[in-house]
């Protein structure tokens, strides 16, 4: 039998997540059952958008997440030991999935890490995983750039906003990203070749845009949502896309007392805005031509990629609680 911690939520969170709204278990593993692997958890994602669901699900429930994990015995032939998976099986030290089960919600989720030819493995929950794809997708996709437009991305140090910056400069765009610090400032701008960048704290986002694009705004990937998202919308060009992510803004509030922002139906129509949201398994039959793309542009250096990492799985909640201080920059990672 091989023995295994947890992270459980014990209690919804109210306001930012507090550590006694968990409670670590310790518990046995079955025997493996037919088609079933054994799963040691190597990396860990933590996310903002863990706050969004979690009053989703029925008290107690184990707190779930994107995962690399290596399968240490298997009872299915097409998983041999030492092949490394993608599940979301999120904060606990060994698990054990069927990967013949069918996927119901995020714990069914399982995916082969892409080849990372040296790489760490980190990236299979970053740049080479679903903050990539997201990026990946919710850029292209929706936003679908063209050389020579103007692209504002929100939360743009972080794990999402980051890449999505990179790939609109590949495209040709101009880039203008909105961060919460000037250290992160300063990355964006000097490091990842942004064409400017703003701490939202300490400027009149308003008047920022209007002196960094003149001409308007043709795409924004929004990952924050609230007022700044209505400013930013009410300076987008005719026909502008608009690609809506996340909304760390209101992650800690409660959904039925959400702050109010200004309205954004009149640029929405008299502009003849598309915005859309999405989930990136949208397009998951084009994950393999995604993956492949990324790679090249990592290997390359087109796409700089940076990780905080934190190690020890009594840190979890640490690392998990720091992405509501601002305390990363770029993909937020646990090793175990």
């Amino acid at each position: 039998m091989v023995k295994t911690r947890k992270y459980v939520v014990k209690k919804y969170f109210e306001g930012i997540p507090k550590r006694d709204d968990f409670e670590i278990v310790e518990c046995e593993l079955p025997s493996l059952q037919d088609g079933d692997v054994l799963l040691k958890t190597e990396w860990i994602s933590v996310d903002p958008y863990l706050r969004l669901y979690n009053k989703m699900y029925p008290l107690p429930f184990d707190q779930f997440s994107p995962q690399v994990a290596t399968i240490e015995e298997s009872k299915h032939p097409e998983y041999p030991v030492g092949t490394k998976l993608l599940t979301y099986k999120g904060w606990c030290e060994y698990s054990i999935f069927n990967m013949n089960a069918p996927k119901i919600d995020h714990s069914g989720i399982v995916r082969r890490v892409p080849d990372l030819n040296g790489l760490s493995s980190s990236l299979g929950v970053g740049a080479m995983g679903p903050s990539g794809l997201t990026a990946y997708f919710g850029l292209l996709e929706i936003c679908k750039p063209v050389p020579g437009e103007t692209v504002v991305v929100t939360v743009a140090a972080g794990a999402v906003g980051s890449i999505v910056g990179q790939i609109a400069k590949i495209k040709g765009c101009r880039v203008i990203g909105f961060t919460g610090s000037d250290e992160k400032v300063n990355w964006l701008e000097k490091e990842l070749g942004f064409d400017k960048a703003f701490n939202y704290k300490t400027v009149d986002i308003e008047k920022s845009l209007k002196e960094a694009a003149p001409k308007g705004i043709d795409c924004y990937f929004d990952n924050v949502g609230g007022e700044m998202s209505s400013i930013i919308i009410s300076q987008m060009n005719n026909f502008g896309r608009v690609s809506i992510c996340g909304c760390v803004s209101v992650y800690n509030e409660e959904l039925t007392q959400l702050p109010k922002a200004t309205v954004i139906q009149v640029a929405a129509v008299t502009k003849q805005l598309k915005i859309e949201g999405f989930l990136c398994d949208r397009w998951e039959s084009k994950f393999p031509e995604a993956y492949k793309e990324l790679h090249q542009w990592i290997i390359s250096g087109k796409i700089k990629v940076r990780e905080h990492v934190t190690e020890g799985f009594d840190n979890i909640f640490d690392a998990f609680l720091g992405l509501f201080s601002g305390e990363n920059i770029g993909k937020a990672v646990v090793k175990l």
